[in-house]
């Protein structure tokens, strides 16, 4: 096998493992070994004393492009991922993968988390090169315990608090290949808001004072949200309880010294609060919103307590990741990132070179060197003397006036090269790709336009429901591609209490209609609000029933897959969670 010839190349009794952990929202200054003295991470403090930090490590603005940055080590805006929701967050299927390159290699693959990178297949993380996959494909999910979740396109129920169910499940696959190589991947989802942790963690900080502050932008002492800044401080210490236990489960199984070990996040803090006095936050292509924490450790390899100045990115984690186990990349698209193994192993030379690493997002761009920050507005920054990024150069030398005209071309041109790309999504949600060996497809109200009286349950789309379907000029439709042809049976998660139970609701596509009856009463309560630690922005959930409507003949064609109702004879048709379409042989 290919691992057996890059255990001789490594010169080890095997490759290395790697395991990669993601946060969601946690902010460069939300720990306590970049100084936080707010909350406590013993877990990743020691991860990063045993290995190296790369001390200005950039990511996206916002969590779906890192993750896609990550996956591929090419920009987001190269594969067509331009939003956090509503199919803006897919990778195009032509992308190869980090798990491409090392399932290609040999290597059992699997995620566990937030995958935020598309829901259907070829999108759908099984399709990318994960042998495993458990979590949730969204943007951000109702509810953190006992969730609805799903495990290789078959939904499940989550079991405990979300982090800590995601930990179990990565460790059982660690624990099921730690005889072959394996490389894990765990985004988890805090401390992405809604604000739920167990209390056991809550607790600490429920009256806690919060002596480290934001100062920027209006968010001052007085000003900071302290109610968000405990929850936070409260999700993270979970994180980092669960880093200590996958770490451990490591050291039990005596597969520390031969695997790699990455903790990062996906972008800037979700709140105003401490980071060091930098400015920008989350969904801010400035230092604060791009800026994320960064540790690597592999024993023997990489050097323990360093830090390394030099500026990298999650673009540059494909690359580095196969160049440090040996194994070639199996994409053959051109790659932003470079691989950084030089500086983690100490080979890197005394003169490794400058480069510009761009952030994009919401129509903004900025540009970042080693010294230097080419803000969005054209302003030039010394992140040397000024490493907050609050006051641009006035009185510029001739070298840093030709600095400041060469970036502002090169924005141009990125803007240039890719503003095509980003200027129109026509890309269907697409069925029946999987086959019949990924029968599966989830069609989620995220995905689908609600018509006439139908609403969403909130304005952030990534976890809605359909409701408010409150008479017969309400719909329902996806923008659908069928791939193949055949029967595919439907089911539809809903609710509806018994007074309006009765309605005829018909699924059509392409000509092709399938009738049902909304026949038996669902009416479960809106619940979240009762494990959160204030009032959230993004809405509630319910426990959605499945119901079978029965199966349709489906053309290989592109049309509106619509949900109608011809009879209604309560006061509403139903609620509507998702759509399931499974291909039957």
């Amino acid at each position: 096998m290919l691992f057996v010839a890059i255990a001789a190349a490594v010169g080890r009794a095997g490759p290395p493992n790697v395991v990669v952990i993601l946060a969601d929202d946690q902010g460069w200054g939300d720990l306590s070994v970049n100084g936080n003295t707010n909350l406590s991470t013993p877990n990743i403090d020691a991860l990063a004393a045993a290995g190296t930090i790369m001390d200005r490590f950039y990511v996206c603005a916002v969590c779906s492009p890192t993750r896609a940055e990550f996956l591929t080590g090419r920009y987001h805006v190269r594969m067509g991922v331009h939003s956090t929701s509503t199919g803006g967050e897919r990778m195009n299927p032509d992308e190869k993968t980090i798990a491409d390159t090392f399932k290609a290699a040999g290597y059992a693959t699997g995620a566990f988390g937030k995958w935020h990178n598309g829901s259907q297949w070829p999108y759908h993380p099984n399709a990318r090169g994960f042998d495993e996959y458990y979590g949730f494909t969204s943007g951000h999910w109702g509810s953190y315990f006992d969730p609805m979740l799903e495990h290789n396109g078959v939904i499940t129920q989550g079991k405990g608090f979300i982090i800590d169910d995601l930990a179990d499940h990565a460790m059982a696959f660690i624990e099921a290949h730690k005889d072959q190589p394996f490389f894990c991947y765990i985004p988890f989802n805090t401390p992405h808001f809604p604000p739920q942790v167990p209390d056991r963690f809550y607790d600490k900080f429920r009256e806690a004072p919060i002596k480290m502050r934001s100062d920027l932008n209006g968010a001052g002492k007085a000003t900071e949200p302290l109610e968000e800044t405990r929850a936070v401080l409260a999700m993270v210490e979970n994180v980092d309880w669960n880093v200590g236990r996958i770490v451990a489960k490591l050291d039990e199984l005596k597969l520390a010294d031969n695997t790699i070990v990455i903790y990062f996040s996906d972008n800037g803090p979700n709140s105003w609060r401490w980071n060091d006095g930098m400015k920008g936050r989350k969904g801010s292509v400035d230092e604060g919103g791009v800026r994320s924490p960064f540790m690597i450790r592999w024993p023997g390899h990489i050097a323990a307590g360093a830090h390394r100045p030099q500026i990298a990115a999650a673009i540059d984690l494909l690359p580095t990741l196969a160049d440090l186990a040996g194994i070639p990349i199996v994409s053959t698209k051109p790659l932003d990132g470079k691989s950084i193994k030089p500086l983690l192993v100490g080979e890197a030379p005394a003169d490794w070179p400058d480069r510009a690493i761009f952030s994009h997002w919401n129509n903004k761009v900025s540009v970042r060197t080693q010294q230097y920050r080419f803000d969005q507005n054209e302003r030039l920054f010394d992140m040397s003397a000024d490493p907050g990024q609050h006051a641009p150069i006035k009185d510029m030398t001739p070298a840093q006036r030709g600095l400041a005209k060469q970036l502002g071309k090169d924005v141009v041109d990125f803007r240039e090269a890719f503003s095509p790309l980003l200027a129109h999504d026509d890309r269907p949600f697409t069925v029946g790709f999987g086959g019949l060996d990924f029968p599966v497809t989830l069609l989620p109200a995220r995905d689908g336009e609600p018509h006439g009286c139908v609403e969403r349950s909130n304005h952030y789309p990534n976890c809605t429901f359909f409701t408010h379907w409150t008479d017969l000029t309400g719909s329902i439709t996806w923008d659908a591609q069928v791939g193949e042809a055949g029967k595919y049976e439907v089911v539809i998660y809903y609710a509806c209490p018994a007074a309006d139970v009765g309605s005829t609701i018909e699924l059509s596509f392409e000509g092709v209609k399938l009738t049902g009856k909304v026949s038996a009463a669902h009416d479960p309560p809106l619940y979240g609000w009762e494990h959160d630690r204030f009032k959230r922005g993004e809405g509630y959930v319910k426990d959605f029933k499945p119901m079978t409507l029965g199966t349709i003949e489906l053309p290989k064609a592109r049309d509106q897959l619509t949900l109608r109702a011809t009879q209604m004879p309560g006061k509403q048709v139903m609620e509507v969670r998702l759509l399931q379409l499974t291909r039957v042989k």
